[in-house]
């Protein structure tokens, strides 16, 4: 295959792009350069910033593509700018959406693609939700040969997943963890969550590439490994060989006391249990499982973390925020059992 990816370097892209390259297929990447370093030679890149529509289109020339996909679409305009671009290009548009856009609350946790979309909580997710209609509109009316995939929480060796944090990443959290700090775990750390390792994610997507049954649809790429909060943090404390001390505080209270976006990130998303369903997925691409275990994957992210100091970036202000909202919860208990 004749691939172009949009981005190719994030989380979820770079395992795409290495595991393309391995297998033997022509692989492009579109976006400005900044981390080539990390590819490898047999890479092809067009630099250039895929919202400069009119440099773009003069890169591309006549090239064309069995398969595009965009990784750094967020809102409708960027997709209809694709479409300009791409339209006639492409034998398979392949959309990265978001398994947050998913109805919330839940009313029902096992998720699969008949779900509802609706998060009345996350503008990101409400705006993924309109470049998903908006694609099924093109397939429908102009034939334009799209698929939506929707990941949910999807991470590499480069970052230690976690629930809450700050701006900066999760860092300030692990540390943390390392100087024996408690640290706040929204709810009571009970509620079921998906951790994909983006090598496993590659799999499913690669799997889609090319395939007649993927047109005109949208899919889900998850692990079908459900974990609880307690058990994701335990397992990035047994990593890091340290003692958990975990505080729990309500998402709701996380929400009112910051200006950290906990709205759209814990309610309207990891703080619902959800177990997703995979079997769609698995009908189109029946050789898919994910092999990465939780525990696996977080030990290879926390050991590459540590051994590469370009990656712990402090927040300090999220840390001095974490003690504040723990001392206020002590303080209230400790006014209502005054006398």
């Amino acid at each position: 295959m004749k691939v172009l990816l949009i981005g190719g370097t994030g989380t979820i892209s770079m395992a795409i792009t290495k595991q393309l390259v391995e297998t033997g297929h022509e692989v492009w990447l579109l976006n400005r350069g900044n981390r080539s370093d990390a590819l490898s030679d047999k890479v092809k890149t067009i630099v250039a910033d895929i919202n400069d529509e009119e440099a773009v289109k003069e890169k591309l020339g006549a090239m064309t593509f069995d398969v595009v996909c965009e990784f750094i679409g967020f809102v409708k305009a960027q997709l209809e700018r694709d479409y300009r671009l791409f339209a006639g290009r492409t034998k398979q548009y392949m959309y990265i959406s978001s398994a947050s856009a998913y109805q919330k609350p839940v009313a029902n946790y096992r998720i699969n693609e008949g779900t509802p979309l609706a998060n009345p909580y996350w503008e990101y997710s409400r705006n993924k939700i309109e470049c998903e209609e908006y694609l099924m509109k093109l397939y429908r009316e102009e034939g334009f040969p799209i698929t939506i995939i929707r990941p949910s929480h999807t991470y590499d060796e480069r970052s230690i997943p976690l629930g809450v944090h700050g701006n900066k990443g999760s860092w300030q959290v692990v540390k943390r963890m390392l100087e024996g700090k408690p640290v706040i775990v929204h709810g009571d750390g009970t509620s079921l969550w998906t951790m994909t390792h983006n090598s496993d994610f590659a799999k499913g997507f690669i799997g889609l590439m090319n395939n007649v049954h993927a047109i005109g649809e949208a899919f889900q790429i998850t692990s079908d490994e459900s974990l609880t909060w307690n058990q994701i943090y335990q397992s990035i404390a047994d990593a890091l060989g340290v003692k958990w001390t975990p505080y729990y505080v309500a998402s709701s209270f996380l929400d009112a006391a910051s200006d950290y976006d906990f709205n759209g990130s814990l309610i309207g998303d990891k703080a619902n249990s959800v177990v997703f369903d995979n079997s769609k997925l698995k009908r189109a691409v029946p050789d898919f499982v994910a092999t990465v275990r939780f525990d696996q994957g977080v030990k290879m992210a926390v050991d590459y973390v540590l051994a590469h100091p370009e990656y712990q970036q402090e927040d300090p202000e999220f840390d001095v925020w974490c003690d504040r909202v723990m001392e206020a919860l002590e303080q209230a208990k400790a006014a209502i059992f005054t006398k």
